[in-house]
Parts: structure tokens; C-alpha cells; sequence
């Protein structure tokens, strides 16, 4: 699994650190996503496809 984000498209909504923290962050002085795990391992890849389906910007793209 790999993982993309467009952090232009992002609008700091949250939703995906709420779904997959050890994956995704935020900028402190913007809220803007930050990928942290490019490549999680299997086990978090349901909470990948969940912060996904949840981005109101469609910034996050998963790769299987």
C-alpha cells in the first residue's frame, strides 16, 4: 500500500488524523495534513481507506 497526499488540495479539516493517526498529522501553524508513513504496514490499512473516504478535498489517494 502506498500512499499519496496533496497537501494543496488539503483544507485542514482532521479527518484523517482522527481516522489514522500513526499515519497522518497536521501542521501546527495551519492545519494542513502531513503524511507521515508513505507505505503503513497492513495492519492500518483500513483506517488508511477510512481517512480516504472521509477527506472532504479527496486529497488523500491509496495505492493497493
Amino acid at each position: 500500500m502506498k500512499i499519496l497526499l496533496d497537501q494543496d488540495k488539503c483544507v485542514a479539516s482532521g479527518q484523517c488524523v482522527m481516522a489514522a493517526a500513526e499515519v497522518f498529522d497536521q501542521r501546527d501553524e495551519d492545519g494542513i495534513a502531513v503524511l507521515l508513513d508513505p507505505a503503513p504496514p497492513a495492519e492500518l490499512a483500513a483506517d488508511v481507506r477510512q481517512a480516504a473516504a472521509l477527506c472532504p478535498a479527496l486529497a488523500i489517494h491509496v495505492d493497493e
